[in-house]
């Protein structure tokens, strides 16, 4: 599964996805003394991307639940949606060309979905793809994007809106995603490809992982190198820790 947390400079914590596992992802942040999650970012509803997104909301004092507009409803979205209510938590639907502001420095802009969901692959499709932007560095994030949606935003969007330093690769490496055109706009020095060991997908596609190679990116995936931290300075350099 997938997930990220990112801290600013101002300590806004904002969560993206929280994979399927049971006990892990409130435990680690709670361990890491994080109780309070000023944005919970949902990309899309399978559960290998949001089923521990329970234990998040049950165990912490989560803010804002962010999502988009669904194509197709599932059950994993009718629980989250009913607990989010239940703890009167503030539920924002975002749409490409929305932006979160996390902090003075630090902004999360929403590049997908469109207002027209598109209907192959629904969940997936529709992921939320957004720009975390700091001072002069950038990271794209993709949920499960597959083709179809990777063309329509190469489409939609010029080389310097997309063009990011770190790519977190869509869809596990899948063969699905990742197309060349998409990837030439992002030219990423960087790409992180969340997938668990020996699973039964193949994740990461060989042939996804030779694109990425062919523009120069590095790869990182935590089926190999564990936990992947990522630190960013004031004048955007980037360092990176494994945590095999």
């Amino acid at each position: 599964g997938d997930c990220t947390v990112i801290k600013t400079p101002h300590n806004k914590i904002a969560v993206i996805d929280t994979g399927e596992a049971e006990n892990v992802i409130a435990k680690y942040l709670l361990d890491k003394g994080i109780k309070t999650v000023d944005y919970l970012i949902i990309s899309h509803f399978d559960s290998d991307h949001c089923n521990s997104s329970k234990e998040v909301i049950e165990k912490l004092n989560v803010k804002q639940l962010v999502i988009s507009k669904q194509a197709k409803e599932s059950k994993e979205f009718e629980d989250i949606i009913s607990m989010a209510k239940e703890k009167n938590i503030n539920i924002q639907v975002v749409k490409a060309g929305d932006v979160l502001k996390f902090d003075k420095y630090t902004s999360f802009k929403v590049l997908w979905p469109d207002t027209n969901l598109l209907q192959e692959s629904p969940l997936n499709n529709n992921s939320i793809v957004a720009r975390l932007e700091y001072k002069s560095f950038s990271m794209l994030f993709t949920g499960d994007i597959e083709a179809l949606a990777e063309k329509q935003i190469v489409a939609r969007y010029k080389s310097e809106e997309l063009k990011s330093d770190i790519l977190k690769v869509a869809h596990h490496g899948s063969k699905t995603s990742s197309t060349n055109e998409f990837i030439n706009k992002i030219k990423p020095q960087i790409s992180i490809i969340g997938v668990g060991e020996n699973n039964k997908f193949g994740h990461p596609n060989t042939q996804t992982l030779q694109t990425l190679q062919s523009y120069g990116s590095k790869i990182y995936r935590t089926d190999t190198a564990g936990e992947i931290t990522i630190k960013v300075n004031k004048k955007g350099k980037i360092r990176i820790e494994t945590h095999v």
